[in-house]
């Protein structure tokens, strides 16, 4: 369905995807691991065509998708949905008006200029809100929001395009692990109940074991490890992340029984 070849990309001197290639035979929801600046965010730039390849290749279903341009680029980012960090909202826009944004890529320019929408789109957009949890919320600015809802309108938004793949860059870096839980829960129950690849960038080990069918881990713009969570131990995450005998998983995990149980740990070292 998906193939990778040779991607390669640099900024001046500097490489950031080197040569990195994989398959993905089928849906499913694959998380890619490593320290800042492994080129993860960049990957997913070019498979979204928000940036260009310096080289190598992403075929989608035969396609060359590196060589599109104009209106097809376009229409692959309709298919290949993008969720960032930082959610990308219209603060002082109402949720609804900004998860119809996913249809901007098939609106005319005139439509978009007036912010008129067909009604169909209006009660498709309200019914992935309910699907997500925030259909109450609908009327409000998304500035009204907490994180995690706004990231729940962002993947709203992403649904709206009707995708094929969802890519998502660190979605819940900045969420409490609360949000984190059911951001993470939404992106697989799309993928379970959908068919639909989503391909995440994820910055703790706990949330690719425990969401992802595979893991593919980055290191310096290479591929350094591809497989299943089972096979994701230890001592493989410290040749991802380059680090020592020290690597500590619990340090960086985002499982509420374990910050709960180190909240608990501590309390008791005071007693």
């Amino acid at each position: 369905m998906l193939q990778v070849k040779t991607l390669t990309k640099r900024f001046g001197e500097r490489t950031a995807v080197d040569k990195i290639s994989f398959d993905v035979a089928g849906p499913c929801m694959i998380g890619i691991i490593g320290a800042s600046g492994a080129g993860k965010s960049t990957f997913l730039r070019m498979m979204n065509r928000l940036t260009d390849a310096t080289s190598g290749a992403i075929t989608y279903r035969g396609a060359d998708v590196t060589s599109l341009r104009g209106s097809a680029r376009r229409q692959w980012q309709s298919q290949c949905a993008m969720i960032f960090q930082q959610f990308n909202l219209v603060p002082r826009m109402d949720v609804v008006s900004n998860v119809l944004h996913g249809t901007l890529n098939r609106r005319s320019t005139l439509s978009t200029m007036f912010n008129l929408y067909p009604t169909e789109d209006i009660h498709r957009a309200i019914a992935i809100l309910d699907r997500l949890g925030i259909a109450d919320h609908a009327p409000k600015r998304a500035e009204a929001l907490s994180g995690g809802q706004q990231q729940r309108v962002a993947i709203a938004r992403a649904l709206m395009q009707d995708p094929a793949i969802i890519l998502a860059d660190e979605p819940i870096a900045s969420l409490d692990p609360m949000n984190a839980q059911i951001v993470m829960d939404a992106l697989r129950r799309i993928h379970d109940e959908d068919g639909r690849t989503v391909i995440a960038n994820l910055h703790t080990l706990d949330t690719a074991r425990r969401y992802c069918d595979r893991v593919i881990g980055m290191r310096q713009g290479r591929i350094v490890f591809d497989g299943t969570p089972a096979q994701l131990t230890t001592g493989v995450a410290r040749d991802i992340y380059g680090a020592d005998a020290s690597f500590s998983e619990a340090a960086t995990s985002t499982q509420i029984e374990t910050l709960e149980q180190s909240l608990i740990r501590e309390a008791e070292a005071f007693v």
